[in-house]
């Protein structure tokens, strides 16, 4: 399988349509005001965004942010790329596993690993992520083994892994939902006068949703180190983003009281530089951030999803000439930072990645019914007890009886 293609995987139809510094003590500088504006922005009648790397893998200077990325050495260039090669051969063999029935359902992230890889690199050990369902490159970003994020989809766990080890939360499955566990989460760590930050990921449809309205308020009232990364991949499943803003998202940030920047979403550097800035300010205590990283979700919405009954053709071909992979890979090699085979290398290790994983889910143990119970309350519950009775009766149903042959088979 050719890791760097963005090709459909399904046929597509032709369609038309220390303590916590104060923010007077401690401040950091913040190019957030204008940052959408002036150089690095895209031109030609593109959204003003910030760009470091354009779609042909051409370095762009930006005097606000290219002190966040210039310490990169040509190795962590391979290292996001690596990255970001890595996450979409997981991704793509977690959407042929849902095909062949070993997987429920399947959120792809196909055209938006730059945005995740970028965003999710420049956290810190100790920083705090609240996903999506679709944060698949972040978790990497953060050490959660790619077949731990596998056991929900398949119906085996409630989400496989601990977040306290690695600082991510569990999948949130409601939409906007982790914003609100988010500035909470961040408004606590400002009370214990932890040097850290949280960020909260989630998509365009989103801010449609009262969670997220409510998460920008509390956040700025209470000036919550936390950043708000907003993927928008213009698609709420079938809805575009203008039948949900009639402004661009990242501007909703000024209404509350903290800025917002929107940053070229297939520019691994760009989402890296932006996102450590706005970390930056989250430690130093000056509060939150919104990022809108405007990119496109190259896939279906979900598994279940076909995108081809809403979106037309020509708009996916126009964004798979700005591949996120591909640019990093052209600069890399422009630049002379890597050779044939590193790229052949990093091909092979993708593929056995992809073995792991197809290994590792259709290992995975089938959990005892009765385990839907646990772990939903702390101290129980009655009706959860009820619940639970009623289930163990309705399975003994199916359990094997004894049989009266003289009574014509009958069950006694």
């Amino acid at each position: 399988m050719t890791v760097e293609s963005t090709a459909a995987r399904t046929p597509r139809r032709a369609s038309s349509g220390g303590k916590r510094a104060s923010a007077s003590a401690k401040k950091t500088a913040s190019p957030g005001k204008g940052a959408a504006q002036g150089k690095g922005a895209a031109q030609g009648g593109e959204p003003e965004l910030v760009q470091l790397l354009t779609p042909e893998g051409e370095r762009v200077e930006n005097s606000e942010y290219d002190r966040y990325v210039a310490d990169l050495t040509p190795e962590d260039l391979r290292a996001l790329y690596r990255d970001m090669v890595l996450t979409r051969r997981f991704d793509a063999e977690a959407v042929t596993l849902q095909r062949q029935g070993e997987l429920g359902l399947w959120p792809s992230l196909l055209g938006q690993e730059a945005a995740q890889v970028g965003s999710g690199r420049a956290t810190q050990a100790d920083d705090y992520v609240f996903p999506t369902y679709r944060e698949h490159g972040v978790a990497w970003c953060k050490g959660v083994d790619p077949t731990l994020l596998l056991g929900m989809f398949r119906g085996v766990n409630n989400g496989g892994w601990d977040p306290n080890t690695n600082g991510f939360h569990l999948y949130t499955i409601v939409i906007g939902a982790q914003t609100l566990h988010a500035t909470g989460y961040a408004m606590g760590m400002a009370k214990d006068g932890a040097d850290s930050a949280v960020v909260a990921y989630f998509g365009d449809g989103a801010t449609s949703q009262g969670d997220v309205a409510e998460s920008f308020t509390f956040s700025a009232v209470y000036n919550a180190p936390v950043v708000f990364f907003c993927q928008n991949n213009q698609w709420a499943i079938s809805e575009p983003t203008e039948k949900q803003s009639r402004v661009p998202l990242y501007q909703r940030a000024q209404g509350y009281g903290f800025p917002g920047v929107r940053v070229d979403g297939n520019d691994v550097l760009a989402c890296l530089a932006v996102t450590k800035w706005a970390l930056e300010r989250a430690r130093g205590g000056e509060g939150p951030a919104l990022i809108e990283a405007f990119t496109y979700r190259m896939g279906a919405h979900t598994t279940s999803d076909d995108p081809t009954r809403y979106r037309r053709d020509e708009e996916r071909e126009a964004w798979e000439a700005k591949d996120p992979i591909l640019r990093l890979r052209a600069y890399l090699a422009a630049q002379g930072h890597a050779d044939e085979g590193f790229f052949a290398e990093l091909e092979a290790e993708s593929e056995t990645l992809g073995k792991r994983v197809r290994d590792v889910v259709r290992a995975m143990p089938d959990p005892e019914p009765m385990s839907i119970f646990e772990n939903i309350y702390a101290d129980g519950h009655a009706l959860v007890d009820e619940e639970r009775a009623q289930f163990a009766a309705y399975q003994a149903s199916f359990a094997d009886a004894p049989v009266n042959a003289a009574a014509g088979g009958e069950v006694k």
